[in-house]
């Protein structure tokens, strides 16, 4: 702890950043696309005379493409022809840039960067946005409102524990991203997407692939030693989206979903489906 935060000069914690980034974040991020991204730029063009920092020939060729091409929509004919003209531009860019346009920048950078800082860069990110108390973390290579170290790790098991079970893992996936979507999310479906993740998955281990969620259930009650209570329980959540605001149904007239009922659901559904996996890997 600081000098100042000790006397109580400044404060020890900051409230969550939600739908906001501070100068400490902004910096923050800035910083490890520096580190991950363009302290790594090496020209394939060598001069004797004059600037030699080119884009083009250079490995960052392919990222600068994509920024014009995916990103920003622009003609690439505009694309600066130094490297660092054209990383001035975008630093430029990127200290105007309202917080959710510096997370969409972030999630581009991430998939069309280096394939090998992928990962690192990812949780170096989580680590600076876990330090400056946002309300965001990189999950499953989407930068997500899950606050909660084991909500994340909830999620991401799911997601990684379905790679056997193709419909359950896209499921998961689509529920994620509809809930992630910064300027429109689909809270309604993501919810839908979550309770289909765990229908997928009983279904595919049920001895009738045309079992409700119901028999599917109490087939792992009498098969695989489902506590009663957990089976009731999942049960309720379905009940839930059947019945609230039309979810499994047509849509009312106006929803009172929130983004926290589709957290809840993710969450819930991901860790049921890593209960489920595991009990069927212990049988």
């Amino acid at each position: 702890m600081r000098f100042s935060q000790r006397q109580g000069i400044t404060p020890k914690n900051k409230l969550v950043q939600k739908e906001a980034i501070d100068d400490d974040l902004r910096n923050g991020l800035w910083s490890l696309i520096k580190i991950y991204y363009w302290d790594r730029y090496d020209r394939d063009r060598h001069s004797m005379y004059g600037r030699c920092d080119y884009v083009d020939g250079s490995n960052m060729e392919h990222l600068f493409f994509s920024f014009y091409f995916h990103y920003f929509k622009m003609p690439t004919d505009t694309i600066h022809k130094y490297f660092y003209d054209a990383l001035d531009s975008l630093r430029k860019y990127y200290f105007a840039a309202q917080w959710y346009e510096i997370f969409d920048l972030i999630e581009f950078i991430a998939e069309y960067g280096f394939e090998d800082s992928k990962e690192s860069f990812q949780k170096a990110c989580n680590t600076v946005l876990e330090r400056e108390n946002s309300a965001y973390r990189f999950v499953n290579g989407v930068i997500t409102e899950i606050t909660s170290d084991q909500e994340i790790q909830a999620v991401e098991e799911a997601i990684d524990n379905a790679k056997s079970f193709k419909g359950v893992k896209k499921h998961l996936e689509t529920a994620l991203g509809l809930l992630a979507n910064k300027q429109n999310p689909d809270y309604r479906n993501s919810i839908k997407e979550s309770i289909s993740a765990v229908e997928s998955l009983v279904k595919n281990i049920s001895t009738d692939d045309k079992a409700t969620l119901g028999n599917a259930l109490k087939q792992l009650q009498d098969s695989r030693g489902l506590h009663p209570a957990l089976k009731n329980a999942f049960s309720s959540l379905y009940g839930y989206t059947s019945d609230a605001q039309g979810i499994r149904h047509a849509l009312m007239e106006e929803s009172t979903l929130t983004k926290a009922d589709a957290r809840f659901m993710l969450v819930s559904c991901s860790a049921f489906i890593n209960y489920i996996i595991d009990l069927l890997s212990s049988n």
